[in-house]
């Protein structure tokens, strides 16, 4: 609400315009100056009026703050994001201000517009910009950019700095969506190599044949299964409960965080020829601590390093790598298992709800999005069984 004050012949009109970054108010003014002709019925009413214009102004951002974006980020960082985001993410945000910066880090936000933002994320999606490749970044890279853009503005936002925000109007282009992703087809073990790879764990060290089996098995992430603990199985029911995930960063080492969403907690049924796995697993787990004795780091992680120490988030890539060179089989990664477990899921015609709630997934919606190809060809299987079912051969090539 605005106050006014008679100075000399001149009024004062100042608005509360809400609070800065450092908690302190922030106030608009502006000084009318009356004609010197008009009565005082004119006057008061053409002050009204004038208030009512400048309320209206600071109220639709016409009046904001004069920060520039790089230390309005830098200040989000230190008051929100860091005591809110998860450190993988910290990390990756980060990262996006390199470029994020040096486009439009010296502008004010009052000045930021929404053709300054699409100027800087077309820039990205020019050749050249990936100084690996000489490619535009990929589009998941660039998306990354102008959300991380859009967040600030955000934060501007509920702190009453400012009341829009520009990339509402931003689209990132299209076209470099085919262009970044050519050849990057995700690349997913078939059933029998499936089967090949579990014949190639059973020969090898107990504690990798758990981890990659139960990669198979569950679709877990490799930070889920590397923060798997004893205490996790229940062997009554045949489940392993998903409660934590152990990570590694540049800033804290070796860490213990809990899962990347809230619906990443979840319980996992497993076949009892798995438990049984695990059991033995645990079985030689103890008579390896008893031989280790005080060299030996008390801790109830399944995956560890040879002393105890928590693995390291590279470890089961590595040695899967060097397995499937020794045996002259492709290596597709780790992540790549997720996507065999989904695939199988949904060939065997497995709802997306359910999908997701197995994955992890925040919401089924990212479970059709990011597995939309294999949701379509598990349709075209049901389609074609119908068919079979109640239709004979002859009808069934006419219909064709």
């Amino acid at each position: 609400m605005a106050t006014v004050s008679k100075r000399g012949n001149a009024y004062r009109i100042k608005v509360s315009c809400g609070y800065n970054t450092q908690g302190k108010q922030v106030n608009k003014t502006m000084t009318w100056h009356p004609d010197p002709k008009m009565t005082p019925k004119q006057i008061e009413k053409e002050l009204n009026r004038q208030v009512m214009m400048f309320e209206d102004d600071c109220a639709h951002g016409m009046v904001k703050s004069s920060i520039k974006f790089e230390p309005f980020a830098q200040q989000w960082f230190r008051d929100y994001a860091e005591l809110n985001h998860k450190d993988t993410t910290l990390h990756r945000e980060w990262n996006l201000t390199k470029r994020t910066y040096k486009a439009i880090g010296h502008l004010r936000l009052d000045k930021i517009t929404a053709r300054d933002i699409q100027m800087f994320i077309n820039s990205l999606a020019r050749d050249g910009v990936n100084m690996d490749n000489g490619k535009p970044l990929s589009y998941k890279t660039v998306r990354h950019h102008l959300s991380f853009v859009s967040t600030i503005f955000e934060y501007a936002i509920k702190l009453d700095i400012l009341n829009y925000n520009p990339c509402q109007k931003v689209t990132v282009p299209r076209n470099i969506k085919n262009r970044t992703n050519a050849g990057k087809e995700k690349k997913i073990y078939t059933k029998e190599q499936a089967r090949e790879l579990l014949k190639m764990l059973s020969e090898s060290t107990m504690m990798f044949r758990v981890y990659f089996t139960l990669c198979m098995f569950t679709g877990c992430r490799r930070a889920e299964l590397l923060g798997l603990e004893w205490k996790d199985f229940d062997y009554t029911q045949n489940v392993v409960h998903i409660c934590r995930t152990s990570n590694y960063s540049l800033r804290k080492g070796m860490y213990t965080d809990t899962p990347k969403t809230e619906k990443s907690n979840r319980i996992i049924a497993l076949p009892p020829e798995i438990m049984e796995l695990v059991k033995q697993f645990k079985l030689e787990r103890d008579i390896y601590i008893k031989e280790m004795g005080t060299q030996w780091n008390d801790t109830e992680r399944l995956f560890t390093a040879a002393d105890g120490r928590p693995m390291h988030v590279n470890t089961p890539y590595t040695w899967l790598k060097k397995l499937c060179e020794k045996n002259n089989f492709p290596f597709y990664g780790i992540h790549t298992f997720r996507h065999f477990f989904a695939s199988a899921e949904i060939e065997a015609g497995v709802d997306p709800v359910t999908v997701a709630a197995v994955l992890g997934h925040s919401t089924p919606q990212t479970t059709l999005s990011t597995y939309s190809h294999y949701f379509q060809e598990a349709r075209v299987k049901v389609r074609n069984v119908i068919a079979d079912v109640l239709m004979d051969n002859n009808e069934q090539k006419t219909a064709v």
